[in-house]
């Protein structure tokens, strides 16, 4: 059985230069801190979604497994979270055969279970499921 992929995203990942910096800037223009942010992770709840601030070499660890390559950029990532950790690596697998690149298998980590790929044009997306994520009844992000 094929797995929905509801046409929606959930977070804004952008890989930063400084991540205290940056958060300082999103803070100074009176954006509130999540309280589950940290030093290496921070977000911005966006009402229903969240922009997520992290290093440009954690994101490109994290989806390439290696840090920056001038080659592939990675100041940016489009996330979509889905319910259940095997519903990541069903939509990956619906990605490949519509053409997309799959640049990181489904993989167990220490928050779930992600996956990175690219559309046709480059662009990097992340499937994600942790459970540290909350929705509410329509499916929008709780950023806590």
């Amino acid at each position: 059985m094929s797995v929905a992929f509801r046409p929606r995203l959930h977070i804004v990942l952008l890989g930063v230069a400084d991540v205290a910096r940056a958060a300082a800037f999103y803070e100074a223009l009176g954006w509130r801190r999540a309280a589950s942010s940290h030093a290496g992770f921070v977000t911005f709840d966006l009402g229903g979604h969240a922009l997520a601030l992290i290093s440009k070499d954690d994101l490109a660890t994290d989806a390439l497994g290696r840090p920056g390559d001038a080659g592939a950029t990675t100041d940016m990532a489009l996330i979509h979270l889905v319910d259940d950790p095997v519903d990541v690596e069903r939509l990956l697998e619906r990605v490949a055969l519509a053409g997309g690149t799959v640049v990181k298998p489904a993989t167990r980590t220490q928050w779930g279970t992600a996956g990175y790929f690219r559309d046709p044009d480059g662009h990097l997306f992340e499937i994600d499921h942790e459970e540290a994520w909350a929705f509410d009844s329509e499916h929008h992000l709780v950023v806590a």
